[in-house]
């Protein structure tokens, strides 16, 4: 049974990020955290300790040499500060103690920002009143600088004008891929490699950067005897690893595939909208940009690609890159292990709302004979699923908490798959979903042919596309 969070936090009241410390091995830069959440009392319980570690393959000691040890050690300490997240909320500690750095006001603030917005769901699936004045004190007892800024600065404005992509197991990122490389010169970034992103990899780009992250096996444990678990803003940690591999690696741009879709919450709570997708938001984007050109590298540009755009016209696009089809993964649950009680699935589920959305965001643009090519099956037909269909498009409960596109998209999606579908069948072939979506959803939606080609053809104007990565992207949506 779960346990009360209040319990845990008066047991544990405080985490504490001790050190971190970094070596050159085997061509490899590794990177330990060393971290503990000691007990109210010694006399009940043990003192709970954490070292996670990072291994960046192909670092050699020029490339450190080049940036500077202090300019490392800050962007280091950096990852640390958001490796905390995954082991702080264990015990929901009230303090967080700094003794491996220092943050200034302005940094605390923004950490407890992002904690606030990142971990909201956590928060709201434990039960958690994050509100109180008390709830949250970070300390920075130790006043050393990490990084001699000016230095940092200097090293940092020679970064080549190269592109840095990182690459997950969906079709986001493949489109990003596939858009910019055919223009720029750009590199492959992988974090844990899945074998859909391995695939993706040896189609799209040659010699990525590889990363490998190893949670340590007390967290798991931890969890498995009823400790706090949940969310946790895992894009925000993918920015400060980027930043720290771009600086390695000499790259002034780091292009995420983060779209306009993320920006939209999933339920108010305790009176603060919760964002599943918050560290894929434009919020997040812009609060990140301004922090990492102050704190982590000032010529590092991070973006988003793909900002622009809404889910179904990323799924447009990838539907023209036909050589991905049998590779590209976007389902959660075929690489979930919860804790380590089950086996990694490798394949779409066919029954969550990811695999749903994105079934129902392709259709239109590739039918039914080659998504079932790539589900195994074709998942409009599943009764079962009507729940979840309902809750993409906002009339049951809230939209799942899942890297899904917005309540208005989704319903754009199942027009046009089900004007797709009525193009090409009669009524009696049409599958459950698509039925029900026809008799007791349509009749309620009139303008979904006008808000369709509205979606279609929209173009959201915040982003921070650098340099011509506005016009190469305008030329492959609406061309």
């Amino acid at each position: 049974m779960l346990k009360n969070y209040l319990i845990l936090r008066k047991k544990y009241p405080r985490f504490v990020f001790e050190k971190y410390s970094w070596k050159i091995s085997n061509r490899n830069l590794n990177i330990f955290f060393d971290f503990k959440i000691p007990p109210q009392s010694e006399n009940t319980s043990r003192t709970i300790r954490f070292r996670p570690e990072v291994v960046i393959k192909n670092v050699n000691k020029n490339q450190i040499k080049r940036i500077g040890d202090r300019a490392l050690n800050n962007l280091v300490f950096h990852l640390g500060l958001i490796e905390i997240l995954s082991y702080w909320k264990a015990t929901c500690s009230p303090e967080i103690k700094i003794l491996a750095g220092s943050l200034n006001k302005e940094q605390i603030k923004w950490w407890k920002d992002l904690i606030v917005k990142g971990m909201g769901q956590f928060f709201y699936e434990n039960k958690i009143d994050f509100r109180t004045t008390d709830f949250l004190k970070i300390t920075t007892p130790q006043r050393t600088v990490l990084c001699g800024h000016n230095r940092a600065r200097s090293v940092l404005a020679r970064l080549k004008n190269r592109i840095l992509v990182p690459i997950g197991g969906g079709k986001d990122s493949i489109v990003t891929l596939e858009i910019l490389k055919a223009k720029k010169n750009i590199t492959c970034f992988s974090l844990n490699s899945t074998e859909a992103s391995r695939k993706i990899m040896e189609i799209g780009c040659q010699k990525p950067i590889i990363v490998r992250r190893e949670i340590d096996k007390k967290l798991l444990e931890l969890n498995q005897k009823g400790f706090l678990n949940g969310h946790t803003p895992f894009s925000a940690y993918l920015a400060f690893l980027t930043v720290l591999c771009a600086v390695l690696f000499d790259f002034k741009y780091i292009a995420f595939s983060n779209e306009r879709s993320s920006n939209e919450g999933n339920l108010k709570y305790l009176g603060k909208i919760i964002n599943h997708q918050y560290s894929k938001s434009f919020d997040f984007e812009e609060r990140f940009r301004k922090y990492s050109k102050r704190y982590l590298a000032k010529n590092v540009e991070y973006f988003s690609f793909l900002r622009p755009l809404y889910e179904i016209q990323i799924s447009k696009l990838f539907s023209r890159y036909a050589k991905y089809f049998s590779s590209f993964i976007s389902c959660n649950e075929a690489f979930k292990t919860y804790s380590g009680r089950k086996k990694i699935l490798k394949k779409w589920c066919q029954k969550c709302p990811k695999c749903l959305f994105v079934f129902a965001t392709l259709y239109p643009f590739l039918g039914e004979k080659k998504l079932v090519k790539i589900f195994g099956q074709n998942i409009f037909k599943k009764k079962e699923l009507l729940p979840i269909m309902l809750e993409l498009m906002g009339l049951r409960k809230f939209k799942p908490f899942e890297c899904v596109g917005t309540k208005k998209e989704s319903l754009v999606a199942f027009y046009l798959s089900f004007k797709k579908l009525r193009e090409q069948f009669s009524r009696d072939c049409r599958p459950f979903l698509l039925k029900y979506f026809e008799k007791n959803i349509l009749p309620k939606y009139p303008n979904l042919e006008k808000e369709s080609k509205k979606i279609m053809n929209s173009w959201n104007n915040q982003y921070n596309l650098p340099g011509d990565s506005e016009k190469i992207l305008k030329r492959a949506i609406f061309s």
